[in-house]
């Protein structure tokens, strides 16, 4: 039995009870009403006020509530229709699929870009005005999508060459690996999640340590800084189990089979969800600059004299 099959069983198998499944759904429902609606304030801030649509560090920050804002939408959207329409034209749930991974792998990687930018700031401030400027930063949120694209967009390929065309019409639970069955997938996913995994970690030690370093060194709101970069860590630290869910979904569901829905649901809320909620913490409430702005609109819109 193939690991598309294995999944449909066990969700088939051990289905959440009624009372579980609606307390489920309006968690997700709540989060990502939530987490959007504060983002479509952080973004109509950003587009009112020149002052952050010409600063490389918020043009990289809104690309990253946009992105999360897709990708939020997307998971609620697909969450939802696991427990009501409940299976999904494959054609059309690849789409979704393809889409929701994008976003997904986006994230890491901006704030992969983000440390680097605010390294870069911290550490050779004299020379952030010439290294970021908002051409390059436009031309890097270019690169990021192409690298998540490169990175997902091979599955589509493997599973048209290797799925007859009745498979794309049929209907399924819309999930990755009942979309994208091929063993291959998952050895590519693996081997990428890894790749992706060594680098990203890579920049964000390597950019932090320094950062942390050169704070302590120039005393100047030191603290400030030091809890900023704590939130980043924490916020990568949720964001990078991106790419280590599978491997622990899989382990869950050897040794848990009978919960594996509750884990789908907690990895669901620790992966997607809470690194979303925290962008908002670190630029739209601890920084001044953009405090300044959203106050006038996130409970209320305040017209501008």
């Amino acid at each position: 039995m193939n690991t598309s099959s294995v999944n449909a069983t066990l969700v088939t198998r051990y289905s959440d009870s009624f009372s579980k499944a609606v307390t489920k759904n309006v968690i997700v429902i709540v989060l990502g009403i939530t987490i959007n609606y504060i983002n479509v304030k952080l973004i109509h801030t950003f587009c009112k006020h020149q002052i952050f649509n010409t600063n490389p560090r918020y043009i990289l920050f809104i690309h990253m509530v946009v992105n999360d804002m897709i990708q939020v939408s997307l998971t609620v959207i697909l969450f939802i229709i696991s427990y009501t329409i409940y299976k999904l034209n494959v054609s059309v749930c690849c789409i979704m699929i393809l889409i929701a991974l994008f976003t997904t792998e986006n994230t890491p990687l901006n704030l992969a870009c983000m440390a680097v930018e605010c390294y870069v700031a911290i550490c050779f401030p004299f020379r952030h005005v010439q290294i970021c400027t908002v051409k390059r930063t436009v031309t890097l949120i270019g690169l990021i999508w192409a690298t998540s694209i490169l990175s997902v967009l091979p599955d589509l390929f493997i599973t048209l060459a290797t799925q007859p065309l009745d498979f794309f019409r049929s209907q399924v639970f819309c999930i990755r690996q009942t979309v994208f069955p091929n063993p291959l997938i998952i050895q590519k996913r693996d081997i990428t999640y890894v790749v992706f995994l060594v680098l990203v970690w890579f920049t964000i030690f390597y950019t932090y340590f320094r950062i942390l370093f050169t704070a302590k060194t120039a005393g100047k709101d030191a603290k400030k800084a030091r809890n900023t970069i704590l939130l980043h860590g924490f916020q990568v630290l949720l964001c990078m189990t991106t790419y280590a869910s599978p491997l622990l979904l899989d382990i869950l569901q050897r040794s848990f089979p009978k919960n594996y829905n509750d884990a789908l649901f907690a990895s669901y809320i620790t992966v997607q969800v809470l690194p979303r909620s925290i962008s908002p913490i670190i630029y739209g409430v601890r920084d001044n600059t953009f405090r300044k702005y959203l106050k006038r609109y996130l409970l209320y819109n305040v017209r501008e004299s």
